[in-house]
């Protein structure tokens, strides 16, 4: 399995240039995130990440080294962004993140593959295998995508305070999986912290996250109650809630109405 992944993925315009300049200057890169989570849930991947074992500093080093173009805008969490013809690559550094707050975190780079994966949101998200088939998957997170359901690493509750923008996400993935799962607690938690969004996160990230749903291949599981496919979710209807007390614009309006077609004929 690790060697088609792999196979695949190094067919990709660029990947093999990448792999190759980190490597011969002796840096670990390897691939992570959502490609290796979408392949293994049986999807399409559209975009390749990678985990990479340097500062940020020494990553716009060797791209430019090899005269790669980039975008630094995300060097203080540690995230470059290269490119190659019309192919853009993330290349993130090996970090903790530190007194986070909301959105923002202070950032401490580390060579420790074990630390950066705990710092991420879903064990479906924490999976990195590298070119010569190695993987690394400290939570397991290749069983969860098989048993199509989404968990997260370290204490649920804890985790979406942290950052309230992985409720949407977590309803976002629920559109991956044909035969969703939901985890023990889950519901509760997550229903409990849903009004929270309204006062930490913009309508513009939440419509962008809606319309993201909307592509998934089963979107009515990111839209759709836990026990009845026929309802919406707490987390649309609240959505729906605040757009209309916020007397919403024409572009979100018209993200809510491609919702309401799963259910308009229900």
């Amino acid at each position: 399995m690790n060697e088609k992944l792999i196979d695949q993925f190094i067919s990709i315009e660029g990947v093999k240039d990448i792999i190759r300049i980190f490597t011969e200057e002796n840096v670990e890169i390897c691939f992570v995130g959502g490609c290796i989570r979408d392949v293994l849930a049986g999807l399409q991947s559209y975009d390749i990440d990678f985990a990479i074992n340097c500062v940020p500093e020494d990553t716009i080093k060797v791209l430019g080294k090899n005269n790669i173009k980039f975008d630094d805008y995300g060097k203080k969490y540690g995230s470059i962004q290269a490119k190659i013809n019309n192919k853009k690559f993330e290349i993130t550094s090996l970090r903790e993140d530190v007194n986070q707050k909301g959105r923002d975190t202070d950032v401490k780079f580390t060579n420790d593959w074990l630390k950066d994966a705990s710092r991420r949101d879903f064990t479906m998200n924490a999976i990195y295998l590298f070119p010569s088939g190695k993987i690394y998957d400290y939570f397991d997170g290749q069983s969860d995508i098989a048993n199509q359901q989404i968990r997260f690493i370290g204490d649920v509750e804890q985790r979406i305070q942290e950052d309230y923008l992985r409720i949407l996400r977590f309803y976002r993935f629920l559109g991956c999986f044909k035969n969703k799962k939901i985890l023990d607690n889950y519901e509760k938690i997550l229903c409990r912290n849903i009004p929270m969004i309204d006062n930490h996160i913009s309508n513009e990230v939440i419509r962008s996250e809606i319309l993201r749903m909307l592509k998934n291949k089963y979107a009515i599981n990111s839209l759709s109650d836990f026990h009845n496919p026929t309802l919406k979710n707490d987390l649309i209807q609240k959505i729906n809630d605040w757009w209309i007390r916020d007397d919403y614009h024409l572009g979100i309006q018209k993200c809510m109405n491609e919702v309401n077609k799963y259910f308009s004929d229900k």
